[in-house]
């Protein structure tokens, strides 16, 4: 491996002293136009790159936020890191990205490693398989900000950025209900989580405000946080189950899109016609919610204002002094995307129907 260049190697090449070089570098008024220029040129010349890390050290500031995320692969936290990259950009930030795989033991190690190289703040959304978050504490108390979106634990006092989960179910059940849906399944996610449990008091809630009974034979709880492909498979197992039973749904709502996907499969082999027989909405607004047939009805998060959020009380909390700073909680309002799945005006063709 080819060893790398270092300010000893340009000094020793000029005959300087390495201070003189980092000051070139550094464009020292106390250092001549042309040891400048003759610095400048042998490191572009022995493709010299200085060390981040070291200067971070020395100045206290790297220019640097860690943003951890569960997957990197979903539409979702890609869209929240192009939102937080275009706020703090124009401040000067770069992002390293980092994807705990859902795994606390990881989201440790993560977090310790970032700290090492000095960043100059962390945005973080919490992993699945954590429900213990003292570990976070760690980040605080370095007077390091910590932002956290979307899966915030709990607890942890710092600042957060989420989408009102609550109000997106109860919407979406509502819409439901208004279609002329009576017996509404939820698809719901693993309780300890926090957007999941809202999501499914919002649909209980719904439910309630409309005066329709809870069945608690409609509500299936599943693991959907994990690779598409085994959600959506999920999504098939779970609404062919209850259609085995004798409390089929006329309305499924998913806490996933992918899930919400397979419903919509497990449907067709079923020669259920969707919205007519059978209504759905998921969650998440995924860009293939669009493109499938029927379109399906989701709830859009506004997840690239999550990452402007996120972004944005960052910088608000590394320009205040310390001590100076109030801890910030941002809920961003949901959207229903209405598409063909869950359309309008579809009482009386529901009531035209029986199975």
């Amino acid at each position: 491996m080819k060893k790398k260049t270092t300010l000893a190697d340009i000094a020793k090449k000029l005959g300087v002293t390495i201070s003189t070089v980092s000051r070139a570098l550094n464009d020292h008024p106390k250092i001549s136009t042309a040891t400048k220029k003759a610095v400048i040129d042998l490191v572009d010349k022995m493709n010299y790159q200085p060390n981040n890390i070291a200067t971070a050290l020395q100045s206290g500031k790297s220019n640097i936020i860690g943003v951890i995320v569960p997957t990197s692969d979903r539409q979702f936290f890609a869209s929240v890191i192009r939102g937080i990259e275009e706020v703090v950009r124009k401040e000067g930030y770069n992002l390293i990205i980092c994807q705990s795989d859902e795994q606390t033991v990881k989201e440790q190690k993560i977090i310790d490693a970032l700290l090492q190289i000095q960043v100059d703040g962390i945005i973080a959304s919490v992993a699945k398989e954590t429900t213990c978050y003292s570990y976070f504490d760690k980040i605080i108390h370095q007077n390091v900000p910590l932002i956290l979106f979307d899966r915030v634990g709990q607890n942890i006092d710092t600042s957060t950025v989420v989408s009102n989960d609550y109000k997106g179910a109860y919407d979406a059940v509502s819409h439901l209900i208004e279609q002329g849906c009576q017996h509404i399944a939820h698809i719901k996610g693993l309780k300890h989580i926090k957007i999941y449990q809202d999501r499914l008091n919002g649909y209980l809630d719904a439910l309630k405000h409309h005066q329709i009974p809870v069945d608690e034979d409609l509500i299936i709880e599943s693991d959907l946080i994990d690779d598409p492909d085994i959600i959506l498979e999920a999504g098939i197992k779970m609404t062919n189950h209850l259609f085995m039973t004798n409390h089929q749904p006329d309305g499924i709502f998913s806490s996933s899109d992918f899930a919400a996907f397979g419903s919509i499969e497990a449907l067709k082999s079923k020669c259920i016609n969707i919205p007519e027989e059978v209504s759905i909405i998921g969650y998440s607004n995924d860009f293939s919610s669009s493109i499938i047939d029927p379109g399906l009805s989701s709830v859009d998060q506004h997840t690239k204002k999550m990452g402007n959020s996120a972004g944005t009380l960052f910088l608000d909390q590394v320009n205040s002094s310390i001590g100076e700073y109030r801890y910030k909680q941002v809920v961003i309002d949901p959207t229903l995307i209405i598409r063909k799945s869950s359309s309008p005006n579809l009482i009386e063709n529901r009531k035209a129907i029986s199975r």
